[in-house]
């Protein structure tokens, strides 16, 4: 688990003076929380590709894993960053094949792949999470690829003729010619969703590689800039899950409950165990939850020893499942630590959330997830979570909200739909969640599955409203040929979880929080084969009898007693509610001031203030939006300054070149 950075340029030339070391050194260490073990850079002057590498040392910890590593022919260059499972099992076949290893990593057997069968067989052979910057250095091309679910991020785009790349948006701004560029369009996006939807981000010009895929750049794509380019249609899936899990949906499993149980049983259990090879101490995060509960108890199923396992309470908070976390701890015989928060101590990350985050960010369920890798953090280097039960069983209550409404829309005949529509339009753009008037009259004016399910879970509704000069850009619930094909409503919902808010929002907070302490974040549930599966696995085995996740329950029950799993989901958040309008108010007003927004010049001031002054008279719950609105506000902040830093940095004449020359590209 590692971060990774670079640039390729358009021509050697194009650097005018500066030094390539120094502008790798900058990028590079930015990402240093990432990678606080180990750090590289390579530079080669006549193709103008530059790699830079901070590693966080999980498996070979010698110095045989260093990067950039190059491949046994010194063809290839790579910077990785996250694990590949199955590293053993290639090792073992390339072996057989003739390939030989001076060290154990997964990286220099991803290399020894690659060689072998290709970049494209050997994403397609590979069980992990990753991110992958491999520069051919015989066809000067540069291949970015990304993991199948999204675990692992990567960020790319232009700043003037120069493509760059990195594991967070941190690395883009530590770059002489970056330029502080909101984009608009995504700005929207982000106030609905309360994250911005990959393939977007909120920087002009930079973009989120797709998940199951790979990208190929020449200097003549740095040359031609990004004004032009598509994401969708520039990238190469090597693992179409539209394709994938359409297929799956349409082959479903035997109807026989046991014997599917079984099958999940034996996959998942193969996933946890892959997942628990580490050369460093290895422990696990404990919610309580069905999701956590269930690979710890598969851990522990697995283990010689008591595994080692965490948990954050708060003492103020409905959402407290550190007692159910504790009950659960204490039948399986784990090694438990529980940390009890107050609100103040969980406050004091509120001011570092925009340097954490990186981008816009607004799941106050960011809080506890940052508080629980520092606890874990003081004794394990990784740690296993529950992550990705509730987009593939069926765990969010909305979906069987949604699917309830789109029952119930389709048996009204549409020049009804429509009538009703138009009497409720006053009430259909009103944002208030809580009023229910305003949630009918908004689904009433919904034309598909898709769109119902974007009412649930849009926030701000009208965000183009609110931000100055804006369209939201496409996403999988605006586009038909995003979506998942077939008539099966509930996959489809939770098939657009998958590809939006799993990967921007759940795996994006759990990296953040994970990394900025130097933790690796392992997720057996999103393993490839277990996804394919759940999608195989018919809605009547995940919601049945009014109860989520229902198989999962079955299979949790050969691990628990009953008493420990009948209980309802509470969530994993923050009181921002209380919090805003009593110890963060202060700072909430100061980004939230009519002057200072209109002044920035992206949002509209008045609907703002119009919900604070609401929220403080205690006449709606608006702590979302305004939650999200807030986020925004205090990252642009964060971001303002570290520009000008940069900036300073770059007039200082820091960039420019040394009077030694850049290092002889290595030989192995």
């Amino acid at each position: 688990m590692c971060g990774i950075a670079g640039f390729l340029l358009a021509t050697p030339s194009s650097l005018r003076g500066a030094d390539p070391d120094r502008i790798l050194d900058a990028m590079t260490d930015a990402l240093e929380h990432r990678g606080p073990d180990d750090r590289g850079i390579w530079y080669d002057d006549d193709a103008g590709i530059g790699l830079g590498h901070r590693r966080l040392s999980i498996i070979d910890l010698s110095a045989d894993g260093h990067q950039p590593m190059f491949s046994a022919t010194q063809r290839y260059a790579i910077v990785f960053n996250g694990e590949i499972y199955n590293y053993r099992e290639l090792r073992a076949e390339l072996t057989r094949l003739g390939q030989q290893f001076r060290g154990h990593s997964d990286t220099e057997v991803l290399l020894a792949a690659v060689e072998t069968w290709g970049l494209d067989e050997t994403l397609r052979r590979c069980n992990g999470m990753f991110a992958i910057a491999l520069w051919d250095r015989r066809e000067r091309r540069l291949h970015l690829a990304r993991d199948r679910i999204g675990k692992k991020p990567l960020y790319y785009g232009w700043l003037g003729d120069t493509l760059v790349f990195g594991s967070e948006l941190k690395a883009f701004f530590a770059h002489p010619s970056f330029e502080l560029r909101i984009d608009r369009d995504s700005l929207a996006l982000f106030l609905r969703h309360g994250y911005v939807p990959g393939p977007w981000s909120i920087l002009q010009g930079i973009y989120k590689l797709p998940p199951g895929s790979s990208l190929t750049l020449s200097a003549a794509d740095a040359a031609a800039g990004g004004k032009d380019h598509s994401p969708h249609d520039a990238c190469q899936r090597y693992w179409d899950s539209r394709h994938v899990l359409g297929t799956a949906v349409a082959n479903p499993v035997s109807t026989d409950t046991d014997a599917t149980v079984d099958t999940l049983d034996t996959l998942l259990r193969d996933a946890v165990a892959t997942r628990m090879h580490a050369d460093v101490p290895l422990g696990a995060f404990l919610s309580g939850g069905v999701d956590s509960s269930l690979i710890v108890a598969m851990m522990q199923a697995q283990s010689s020893r008591p595994v080692q396992t965490y948990s954050i309470g708060f003492h103020d908070s409905k959402n407290n499942e550190a007692p159910e976390a504790r009950a659960i701890a204490t039948h399986l015989g784990t090694d438990h630590t529980e940390l009890y928060v107050t609100g103040e101590s969980a406050l004091e990350l509120v001011p570092d959330l925009p340097r954490l985050f990186d981008e816009p960010f607004a799941d106050s369920s960011q809080i506890p997830t940052c508080l629980v890798a520092r606890l874990a953090r003081q004794s394990v280097k990784v740690a296993l979570s529950g992550d990705g039960g509730d987009e593939l069983f069926a765990g969010y209550m909305r979906y069987q909200r949604a699917l309830r409404v789109a029952k119930l829309l389709d048996r009204i005949p549409g020049p009804v739909r429509h009538g009703l529509s138009r009497a409720l339009r006053s009430h259909a753009r009103r944002e208030a969640r809580v009023s229910k008037l305003a949630m009918v009259a908004g689904e009433l004016g919904t034309r598909s599955p898709a769109d119902i399910y974007l009412n649930r879970m849009s926030r701000w509704r009208n965000p183009e409203a609110l931000v100055r000069g804006s369209t939201e850009h496409p996403t999988p619930f605006t586009r038909t040929d995003w979506q998942l094909p077939g008539k099966d409503v509930a996959h489809g919902f939770m098939y657009l979880d998958l590809v939006t808010y799993l990967p921007e929002d759940i795996l994006a907070k759990v990296d953040r929080a994970s990394m900025s302490v130097g933790l690796e974040a392992r997720a057996p549930l999103l393993d490839y084969r277990v996804v394919e599966l759940a999608f195989r696995i018919p809605t009547a085995l995940k919601l049945r009898d009014g109860q989520q996740k229902w198989i999962l329950r079955e299979l949790l029950r050969r691990y628990l007693p009953e008493s420990l799993i009948k209980r309802p989901k509470t969530g994993f958040a923050a009181p921002v509610s209380a919090w805003l309008s009593g110890p963060l108010r202060p700072w909430a007003e100061a980004l939230l001031d009519p002057a200072r927004i209109a002044r920035e010049g992206y949002l509209v001031a008045e609907p703002i203030a119009a919900l604070w002054a609401e929220y403080l008279g205690g006449q709606r719950k608006w702590h979302t939006h305004l939650w999200n609105v807030l986020m925004f506000q205090a990252w642009l902040e964060w971001a303002q300054q570290q520009q000008s830093l940069h900036q300073r940095s770059a007039h200082a004449g820091y960039f420019s070149c040394k009077t030694s020359s850049s290092p002889s590209p290595p030989a192995n």
